[in-house]
C-alpha cells in the first residue's frame, strides 16, 4: 500500500511593485511548484500588495481586491490547469474594512477554504483592517487523498486558542501564511502549536530584502517521537534560509494519523469543564485559595 505523501511549496518570494507584478511572479512560481513535484503552493501573507497597508482609509480600499477580481480568479484557473492547490493571500475588499485573507483552490480549481485574520495587528498598520469572524477547516482533495487543513495567518499564531479550534475541527494541517521577521520565539510558538495540537503547520515567509521579513518559512510536521525509536525528534522537517526561494517539504500523512491516534497531546486528556476561564463560562477563577491549603497538623 502506497503511503500518503504530502508535498507542500512555500513559495518565499519578493513581491512586486504593482498588482500586475505580483500576478506574473506569483504565476511563475505556482509552474515551478508543480514542476517540483508540489500538491500545495502557498504565498506569503497579503501576497496581493506585497503587505502593503496604506494608513489612509481611501487608498487601502483602492488597493483592496474582492475574491472575484481577475488577480484571485487566475490563481484559481491556474491550480486546475496545474493540478495544484493554491493558497492565495490577498488584501480583501470587504466592509467596513477590508480584511487580510487566504483562498485555498483545490487541484480542480474549486475553492475549498476561505479565511480572515482573526487577530489582525490593530497596534501597528492592521488597524486599518476588519477582523476575521471564525476559523474554519475543510476537505482537500489532493489526488491522493483528502487533507483536512486550516489557516492561521501571521499573529494567530501567538494565541494557543486559534490551533486548538482547528484541532477540535479536524485540522492535520495548517497553512499559515506570514510577515514578520522570524526568530527563535516565533520559531517556538510554532513549534509549540504543531506539538499541543499534533498537527502539522506550513508557515511561508517573504525573505530577506522585504521590510521587516528574513525568510525562514518552516514546516513543522507535528510529530514529536516515533513508535520505534527512543527519545523525542525535531518536528521541524524544513527551515528555509533568509535568501528567496521556493521551498519544498514532505509530509508523511499516514505517520502523522498513525501519531495522532495513539498519542495523548491534542484532545485526549482535555477538561474544558475546567476552563471557564478561557471559555467564557463562569467559575471559581476568584473563588477563596483556601480550599487549596494544606490542613493544620496536630
Amino acid at each position: 500500500m502506497n503511503r500518503m505523501k504530502l508535498r507542500i511549496a512555500l513559495l518565499q518570494l519578493l513581491p512586486g511593485d504593482s498588482l500586475a507584478e505580483q500576478l506574473f511572479i506569483g504565476k511563475n512560481a505556482c509552474e515551478r511548484a508543480k514542476s517540483m513535484g508540489a500538491d500545495i503552493a502557498l504565498f506569503p501573507e497579503m501576497w496581493s500588495s506585497g503587505y502593503h497597508i496604506p494608513q489612509d482609509a481611501e487608498d487601502v480600499n483602492a488597493i483592496a481586491i474582492c475574491a472575484e477580481n481577475s488577480f484571485i480568479q487566475t490563481f484559481r484557473a491556474l491550480a486546475q490547469s496545474l493540478e495544484i492547490a493554491i493558497g492565495i493571500t490577498f488584501l480583501e475588499k470587504h466592509s467596513p474594512r477590508p480584511r487580510n485573507s487566504i483562498l485555498l483552490f483545490d487541484r480542480n480549481g474549486q475553492e475549498v477554504l476561505h479565511y480572515a485574520k482573526v487577530h489582525t495587528c490593530a497596534f501597528a498598520d492592521e488597524k486599518m483592517l476588519s477582523e476575521g469572524e471564525a476559523f474554519y477547516v475543510s476537505n482537500l482533495d489532493v489526488g491522493k487523498g483528502i487533507v483536512k487543513v486550516g489557516s492561521m495567518i501571521c499573529f494567530d499564531r501567538e494565541f494557543p486558542e486559534s490551533a486548538r479550534i482547528l484541532m477540535l475541527k479536524g485540522a492535520e494541517l495548517v497553512l499559515a501564511p506570514n510577515a514578520c521577521p522570524m526568530e527563535i520565539n516565533r520559531l517556538c510558538a510554532l513549534r509549540t502549536r504543531a506539538y499541543e495540537n499534533k498537527m502539522a503547520i506550513a508557515t511561508c515567509h517573504y525573505p530577506a530584502g522585504q521590510p521587516d521579513c528574513n525568510g525562514h518559512s518552516t514546516v513543522f510536521d507535528g510529530i514529536a517521537w516515533l513508535p520505534d525509536e527512543p527519545g523525542a525528534r525535531d518536528m521541524c522537517i524544513l527551515e528555509a534560509p533568509e535568501e528567496e526561494g521556493i521551498f519544498v517539504a514532505e509530509i508523511d500523512m499516514d505517520l502523522l494519523r498513525n501519531y495522532r491516534e495513539h498519542e495523548v497531546m491534542g484532545e485526549k486528556y482535555r477538561h474544558p469543564e475546567k476552563y471557564g476561564a478561557i471559555t467564557g463560562q463562569r467559575n471559581l477563577l476568584h473563588a477563596d485559595d483556601t480550599q487549596m491549603q494544606c490542613p493544620t497538623t496536630i
